[in-house]
């Protein structure tokens, strides 16, 4: 059995996921059969990936082969941006719970703090190409999903990319029916995070880390942008081991219980990023590595940056 972090619900999200952001079309259903033929029950996406059908189409195609039960597998989601305000999110989860051909996801989250006008663009932007905003405030999309849980279309609602003031907001809203069980976050060595895991496992809430290799491949990478995967830190423990640089960064995660999910469409990387547990970082090896922090942010998310709910601009 895999390593698996505790929801408050008591579900157990397999503390090892497979990514699917940028997964180009024709090729992430097979890489989802991969990874569940190899081990993985944790699968992440969400619906600006523009992907859940296939993703769907992979996962139905592993139940069917008698491979895996529904019920073995952690499913993940997002709501996006354009859907915050509270009439309409119901129907967009319903839309991705079509997609996937699912009755329920195990944890829908809140994709990101920022709201933004409704409609068929992803990213709608005005004649200055400024994000334009929907006027809604994320605790009232809070209460939309919290009807989710109950309706049963979601086992458990968390948040992505949350700052510590957003999520005491949430907290404290009069009235809470459930807390957020997860936090998604940006984290790798240069970005340890280390402030907003402790502040998320001190109110119970479970913390998942996204682009745990950095993400070489974003769009806008840079060249002169710092490379994790070539670290010559990261490569010297790696060596140590005997194990890839990749494995080294995702056990980082799993040995601070952090959920970590890595997206790849390669079968061979696939099996490799799940083989984690048959080794462990000496403290000192995870001192090191921790050493590495300097706030570095792949994900900065310039286009919501004039948003009033724009989550980066407070410590953490």
């Amino acid at each position: 059995m895999i390593p698996a972090v505790t929801l408050y619900n008591g579900a157990k999200m397999p503390i090892v996921g497979l990514g699917t952001w940028r997964a180009e079309p024709g090729k992430v259903t097979e890489a989802v059969k991969v990874a569940i033929s190899n081990g993985y029950r944790h699968i992440d996406g969400a619906y600006v990936y523009e992907n859940e059908e296939e993703v769907g189409a992979g996962v139905h195609a592993m139940i069917e082969q008698g491979v895996v039960k529904r019920e073995d597998l952690f499913i993940v989601s997002k709501l996006w941006c354009t859907f915050h305000v509270p009439s309409l999110v119901r129907g967009a989860c319903e839309k991705t719970l079509k997609d996937l051909k699912l009755d329920y996801v195990d944890l829908y989250l809140l994709h990101f703090p920022v709201g933004m006008q409704p409609g068929d663009k992803i990213f709608p932007s005005d004649e200055n190409n400024e994000i334009i905003s929907d006027d809604s405030c994320f605790l009232d999309t809070w209460g939309a999903m919290e009807k989710l849980v109950d309706d049963g279309l979601v086992k458990a609602i968390g948040v992505s990319n949350f700052n510590k003031d957003q999520i005491e907001a949430i907290l404290n809203k009069p009235g809470l029916k459930y807390k957020p069980a997860n936090n998604q976050i940006e984290c790798h060595p240069y970005l340890t995070q280390e402030k907003m895991i402790n502040y998320c496992h001190s109110k119970g809430i479970t913390v998942t880390a996204f682009s745990p290799l950095g993400s070489p491949d974003r769009p806008w990478a840079s060249s002169d942008d710092p490379r994790l995967l070539e670290d010559t830190t990261i490569l010297a423990i790696a060596k140590k081991y005997n194990k890839s640089p990749a494995q080294v960064l995702m056990r980082f995660h799993t040995q601070r219980n952090v959920a970590v999910i890595a997206k790849s469409a390669t079968p061979s990387r696939i099996k490799e990023n799940f083989q984690l547990f048959d080794f462990v970082l000496s403290q000192d090896d995870m001192k090191t590595i921790l050493g590495l922090n300097r706030n570095y942010r792949g994900f900065p998310a310039k286009w919501a940056v004039k948003h009033r709910d724009y989550p980066f601009n407070t410590e953490y």
